[in-house]
């Protein structure tokens, strides 16, 4: 190995564990808002119509900013696009905070939305581990930043009781709290990225390949740019399709348990019990979506991309028909969540392998803004239908439309990797 290779192999691990470290502590966002969402919005709201309100603004905030972050890092690096979306996110929670406070139904999806940057940080950072990635290990290294958010997504929702206990000393609502956990575990994330990811893995990639590390701001990151460079190649077009029916499942399906926990539980949204319960099923399915993560990254390396996606639609039809079919067990729709959990995983670390090694590296950046822009606004698309869905047919309804919707990108992967 050449000291230049030599030298890249040890930034890129340095890269690695920046990210990791900096995903534990940003992973505490989401978990939050994920948990009591659903349930905040339909006491501020006083209507089960907008139970999927503060999802859709949760995934409309990461859809319509990831492409903006991706020019950004076109633009400056990847540090710099990563810190300006997690202060964005802290500001988002604070107004979470006010609108517990004020009941403010407004504020509410206002906070949502900003919080939503967050997401497309994580989402942009597991690409930033790829940037200077060995070909062969390219799976692994996404994965491990993928995996590194489980602490913080899984303790998030577990934040009601301790966030209760803050929320006390401060004399606001016991909801409010955990929010303000949330901002602090992304303050701290933002701090390690602004100040340790350091050389900047986007700039240091441009500089390897003997270009202008600032060169990225002749292109313009748009979703048109996005959307004609996918076309051009059938792989990518396969990896963007899974990724979007993975995740449009699994938030639509995901967003609408903790309502029908509730009310299969028949106790109020304020019940400590009925609470608990819903913050165990959420982080066990966050667990899922995490925590295995690695193995997704190793077996994505050793089998091919395109087969552990085609396994993630497969593992995600097993979830939703057995969360559907046994609806009325809460064991059962434990499981489910974990295996929607599993599904997404596995699709995704999958999807966006593929992706990375269907492009050259000028087209990488643009396709992942768009690719992370399409699969966000897909789930917020999916959370907007959760509602009047299970108004109309049940959590079991929802988990049949969500089988359609996995079954159909399964056959367009399939036809597109024969083509290809």
């Amino acid at each position: 190995m050449t000291s230049t290779a030599e030298a890249t192999s040890s930034t890129q691990r340095r890269i690695v564990r920046t990210l990791s470290i900096a995903q534990i502590f940003s992973g505490l966002g989401n978990g939050s808002t994920l948990a009591l969402g659903s349930i905040l919005a339909v006491d501020l709201s006083g209507s089960e119509a907008w139970a999927g309100s503060v999802n859709t603004a949760l995934t409309l905030g990461t859809a319509f900013t990831a492409i903006p972050l991706s020019r950004l890092a076109l633009q400056r690096g990847r540090r710099i696009a990563l810190t300006t979306g997690l202060a964005a996110a802290i500001a988002g929670t604070f107004l979470m905070v006010a609108a517990v406070t004020t009941e403010l139904f407004v504020l509410l999806l206002c906070g949502a939305f900003l919080v939503g940057l967050a997401s497309a940080v994580n989402l942009q950072a597991r690409f930033a581990a790829t940037d200077l990635a060995e070909p062969a290990h390219r799976g692994r290294d996404l994965s491990l930043v993928v995996w590194a958010i489980t602490i913080g997504a899984v303790a998030g929702p577990n934040m009601v009781a301790p966030g209760a206990v803050l929320a006390g000393w401060l004399d606001i609502p016991p909801s409010a709290g955990p929010f303000l956990i949330s901002a602090l575990g992304m303050v701290a994330g933002a701090g390690i990225v602004a100040m340790a990811l350091r050389p900047d893995p986007l700039l240091a990639r441009r500089a390897l390949d003997g270009g202008n590390p600032l060169s990225g701001a002749q292109r313009s990151g748009s979703w048109r740019e996005g959307w004609q460079i996918v076309r051009q190649h059938p792989s990518a077009r396969g990896a963007v399709i899974a990724v979007i029916a993975a995740h449009a499942v699994m938030v639509a399906v995901m967003s609408m348990t903790p309502l029908h926990m509730q009310h299969h539980a028949g106790h109020s949204a304020g019940n400590p019990d009925t609470i608990a319960l819903i913050g165990l099923t959420i982080s066990l399915h966050i667990a899922g979506m995490y925590a295995l993560s690695p193995l997704m990254g190793v077996l994505t390396d050793r089998l091919g991309a395109r087969t552990a996606a085609l396994a993630g639609l497969l593992t995600l039809l097993a979830a939703v028909a057995l969360a559907g079919l046994a609806s009325h067990s809460m064991g059962s729709v434990t499981v489910g969540l974990v295996l929607l959990g599993l599904g997404w995983s596995a699709t995704t670390v999958a999807g966006s392998t593929l992706l990375v090694a269907t492009l050259t590296p000028a087209e990488r950046v643009p396709v992942q803004g768009f690719s992370d822009a399409t699969m966000s606004l897909a789930g917020a698309v999916g959370s907007a239908l959760a509602g009047p869905v299970m108004g109309m047919a049940g959590y079991s309804g929802i988990s049949g439309l969500a089988a359609a919707v996995v079954a159909a990108a399964g056959v367009a992967l399939l036809r597109l990797r024969v083509r290809s």
